[in-house]
This record gives C-alpha cells, structure tokens and sequence, in this order.
C-alpha cells in the first residue's frame, strides 16, 4: 500500500500533550492518527475515545465517596457481607 505524508498544524503544547498521551498508550503520534482516520472510515463517524483516565461512572464514584453518598453500609465480618450479597432485595 502507498502512503503519503499529511501535514497538521497544532499547538505546540497540544502536541507535547498528544505524544506523552500516545507514548503512554503504546503509539507514535503516526500510528494514533492512523489509528483514529481507519475507524473513522469504517464507523464513517468520529469513532471512539481513547484515554487513560476514568471514565464518567468512576469519576462520579469517587465524588460519592468524597462527599460520602451513595455509600454501602459497613460490615462486622465477612459473614455478615455475604448474607447482604445474597440476600434478595
């Protein structure tokens, strides 16, 4: 298959950015942008979100327990948490 060269113009920060993220992921920037444009064409949408983050249902997670919502109750011993794991509710 021929290749050809593409030529972007990004902030230099955002790039620094992008090559610590994609480093971090495995991938050259070349191959993360390749990556990205074969999924692209082949969902024909902007396909997918790579991160190393949390996602939305952690980040909220770790809000609850900070602000201490949403919190299970506590157990005496491991009995008493496998009886609350089986019981119907």
């Amino acid at each position: 298959m021929e290749s050809t060269n593409v030529t972007l113009r990004v902030d230099t920060e955002l790039k620094k950015q992008a090559e610590e993220l994609f480093s971090d992921l495995g991938l050259s920037m070349s191959a993360a942008i390749t990556v990205f444009m074969k999924q692209a064409v082949r969902e024909q949408r902007i396909p997918f979100t790579v991160s190393r983050g949390y996602n939305g249902e952690t980040i909220q997670a770790i809000e609850n327990v900070r602000n201490r919502q949403n919190l299970s109750r506590g157990f005496s011993n491991v009995q008493e948490l496998m009886e609350d794991l089986s019981a119907d509710d």
